[in-house]
């Protein structure tokens, strides 16, 4: 049976590592979020709440993938490494809004067509 101490002391270790990593990955996201609108400026209301969604979404999972998939969790023990995982989770979001746009733009073109028109039409893109 482990001490009760230490068990404390290790829960709070826990907390606070995973507290410092969630601050991390909401601060990163907000601020890519507020780069992107700054960048290009949304043209409606409800485009506005997607790229924001849209932003924040791909900052932390798109964020989340890199760290996992470079093996950098062990950076999170370093006042210094949370700072680079910000850096890392800021960077996957900004693609995020690209897309959005993008979609946004082409299906803004596509106005009065059916469903199965812009499938057609997407399918054709691929060359």
């Amino acid at each position: 049976m482990a001490e009760p101490a230490s068990s404390a002391a290790g829960g709070i270790i826990g907390w606070k590592l995973i507290g410092g990593l969630t601050t991390v990955m909401a601060v990163a996201a907000g601020l890519a979020a507020i780069v992107v609108m700054c960048m290009t400026p949304p043209r409606h209301a409800r485009e506005w709440v997607v790229g924001i969604i849209s932003t924040v979404m791909g900052s932390i999972g798109g964020g989340s993938i890199a760290i996992q998939y470079f093996g950098l969790q062990s950076w999170a023990q370093d006042p210094l490494g949370l700072v680079a995982m910000l850096g890392i989770v800021f960077a996957c979001g900004l693609p995020a809004w690209t897309l959005v746009r993008a979609t946004f733009t082409y299906l803004g073109k596509q106005r009065g067509k059916g469903i199965d028109d812009i499938i057609k039409d997407v399918k054709g893109l691929k060359t």
